[in-house]
């Protein structure tokens, strides 16, 4: 029994409904180096902080457009978090070129390039490629933080 001067007993805390995932960042530019830094920007700020490593696939994944394909190539890239919790990222880039696919290579050491996709290889816990007729998606899942 309580005495009118003594608060009631503290109820347990109601536990809160899980973060409903974030809506998918997408972006649709044209493939320009400015665009790289830019990019990466956008990333960190829809992701809320640091994500170092979700920044270098995206860099990476938008920098062979450019190099495979050329300046100016329209791409759409596309990141979104996992809505189950585990905190896993998607990161998916889609260009309009079916027949240039990604080559996972081993660079020789004095090789100027040649590493994104194995730095891309390294960084996720697995990656790939979707071709459609007109287009194809380069996307990669990289674990949560």
């Amino acid at each position: 029994m309580t005495s009118p001067h003594q608060p009631p007993p503290a109820r347990p805390p109601v536990p809160s409904a899980p973060p409903a995932p974030l809506r998918p960042l997408t972006v649709s530019l044209l493939a320009f180096p400015k665009e790289v830094p830019a990019l990466r920007h956008a990333v960190r700020e829809y992701l809320g902080g640091p994500c170092a490593d979700v920044q270098l696939c995206v860099s990476e994944m938008l920098s062979n457009v450019i190099r495979h394909l050329g300046e100016g190539t329209p791409v759409t890239v596309t990141v979104r978090v996992s809505g189950d919790g585990d905190g896993r990222t998607w990161v998916e880039v889609t260009d309009p070129d079916p027949r240039a696919l990604p080559v996972l290579r081993q660079a020789a050491g004095d090789d100027e390039s040649g590493r994104g996709i194995a730095l891309l290889d390294g960084l996720a816990l697995c990656w790939g490629v979707r071709q459609g007729a007109a287009s194809k998606t380069v996307w990669c899942v990289l674990a949560g933080g």
